[in-house]
């Protein structure tokens, strides 16, 4: 528990040394904080942007220890960190936020929809899948003769998951994702794919941003429009939702809450990231205090910021050779280009994204 906002000039720690830790200590520094990231890659696009970075596996006690020594407050933009090294961090004294209780049921799927369930939040049926037999069980037991297999845990961006269409995929599928631990979730009729971007203080402020539409493409986020033209019963549905998110899980910090617009304007949760999230980019040109800095005063505990928007805008994620095209996105009027300072532009990795004002 952090007893008293961070003066200026405190150290924040980050475990995660993607584009979301590059934003995030972008943020911080902005805001006259230190930033050390902590993470497996050399060179990543978080420490080009930092004032330290640590280069090590995610559950390396010695260099886990040196940073409880050395921050003010640890947080994290990666939710496949083990919660294990936030215990060990908490266990050395540290300061973490989020909490390591909300890392470990938001990064495996049968925990966070059984949360969601307890919470009062609607789901689509699942089925805890530890075997083919379950697996074949589910299908018969399935709402939808169409359902998602998912890993548990890790699979982001499409990854991790396969469709079973009929019993006959059933051997296929299992195999496909090589037995591991799994939910079976019965196929959701939505009308739109939504997303609630929402901040939690230590003192239990909430603030929440508009809900952005967003769009996938062969599983990746391509588009988010926001604010999202929904009704004023789906907005107040999905605020609802957020907030018995961030207070059932006790959370310090940013999050995002996806969700499926069904048929009537009924709501169902699709995920939960315990995270800045990609949906929520838009709001660096929306929104008065971005996703980014709310996190940072989330954490640090300073007042949360202003999360009306100032304008609609769409943002678009730039994937493997999209990136090349900068100098015509660099033209474009009424745009914003961010580039996170990867060095190979593989088919299918987040490059960077562009905001465009409406």
């Amino acid at each position: 528990m952090l007893k008293a906002p961070l003066p200026l000039g405190s150290t924040i720690g980050i475990l995660g040394d993607g584009q979301l830790g590059r934003m995030l200590s972008q943020a911080a520094s902005r805001l006259g904080f230190k930033v050390v990231t902590f993470g497996p890659d050399v060179g990543s696009p978080a420490a080009q942007v930092s004032l330290a970075s640590k280069v090590a596996a995610y559950t390396d006690e010695a260099v886990l220890e040196r940073l409880a020594e050395s921050c003010d407050v640890i947080t994290f933009e990666f939710e496949n960190v083990p919660a294990a090294s936030l215990d060990f961090l908490t266990g050395k004294g540290a300061v973490v936020a989020p909490s390591s209780k909300a890392l470990r049921i938001t990064q495996d799927r049968v925990l966070e929809k059984t949360f969601a369930r307890e919470a009062g939040i609607d789901t689509v049926d699942f089925f805890e899948i530890n075997s083919l037999a379950d697996l074949e069980a589910a299908m018969q037991a399935s709402p939808t003769p169409e359902a998602l297999l998912k890993t548990r845990r890790e699979g982001y961006d499409g990854k991790g998951q396969i469709w079973v269409r009929s019993p006959d995929e059933v051997d296929t599928a299992y195999a496909s994702l090589g037995g591991r631990p799994s939910i079976l979730e019965a196929k959701a009729s939505f009308t739109r794919e939504i997303s609630v971007v929402a901040a939690r203080g230590w003192n239990g402020e909430i603030r929440i941003f508009p809900i952005g539409q967003n769009h996938h493409v062969g599983g990746i986020l391509s588009t988010t429009l926001a604010p999202a033209q929904v009704s004023e019963v789906v907005t107040a549905k999905a605020f609802e939702i957020a907030r018995k998110v961030l207070e059932g899980l006790d959370y310090v910090g940013v999050l995002a809450v996806e969700l499926f617009v069904l048929p009537g304007d009924e709501l169902v949760l699709n995920e939960i990231a315990p995270r800045v999230h990609n949906s929520g980019h838009w709001t660096q040109d929306g929104c008065t205090c971005d996703q980014f800095e709310q996190h940072i005063r989330a954490v640090v505990g300073w007042p949360l910021g202003d999360t009306s928007a100032r304008c609609t805008v769409e943002m678009t994620n730039l994937l493997g050779p999209d990136i090349l095209n900068w100098p015509q996105l660099a033209a474009e009027p009424q745009s914003r280009l961010y580039v996170y300072g990867k060095d190979e532009p593989r088919v299918g990795r987040k490059m960077g994204h562009i905001n465009r004002i409406k």
